[in-house]
């Protein structure tokens, strides 16, 4: 949206997160950051195009998002719902999801098999279309630490399962990687709808 010139407004809840957003994002004169949730944006009624949501709509209180959407939303705009499915077409890519079922804290809920029926909650009764795209992604190890670090359900460190989990992800990456690289492959997953 910023790179085609749009004027964006970041909502995020998490002072870190918002901070590492502006930065990120600096050098984009149509980047406004906001202190808000998904549930208070603290936008104006009627004010936006497009309300979009990516991985963490899983977190939001779907009534309550779902009625702060229309609130801001301008008549005949868009709610965009877009998010990553990882693909387990792989051995690497299987090893990483047993990785995940094995250690991780709350994955079971939040796995994308679980999303079809919050997102005909949260559109219904609006009518909404689905689009989907194949996404790659590379990464050496360090990258993919960060990246199993970063999920909000992987045990931090201090957590008894984070030491033994961290060694299972270098043996994976170990056992597959091609010249120091490993690959995740998404089905990128596009859902849009006009909210009444």
């Amino acid at each position: 949206f910023l790179e085609n010139g749009n004027i964006v407004y970041g909502v995020e809840p998490n002072p870190d997160m918002r901070q590492a957003g502006e930065r990120l994002l600096s050098s984009y004169p149509h980047f406004h950051s906001v202190a808000g949730t998904a549930e208070d944006t603290t936008l104006a009624d009627s004010s936006m195009d497009f309300v979009t949501a990516a991985q963490a709509a899983h977190w939001f209180d779907r009534e309550k998002a779902r009625g702060e959407f229309i609130r801001v939303l301008k008549p005949g705009g868009w709610a965009v719902l877009v998010w990553n499915e990882r693909c387990t077409d792989t051995a690497f890519l299987r090893d990483y999801e047993q990785l995940l079922l094995a250690y991780a804290t709350d994955y079971e809920q939040v796995r994308h098999e679980h999303t079809t029926a919050s997102i005909n909650y949260f559109f219904a009764p609006s009518p909404f279309a689905a689009r989907s795209f194949d996404n790659r992604q590379e990464f050496d190890y360090m990258a993919l630490e960060g990246r199993l670090l970063s999920s909000s359900y992987t045990p931090q460190s201090g957590d008894t399962r984070h030491a033994p989990m961290l060694v299972e992800l270098r043996r994976i990456f170990d056992l597959h990687n091609e010249h120091g690289l490993v690959f995740f492959s998404y089905k990128t997953r596009l859902y849009y709808g006009q909210l009444s």
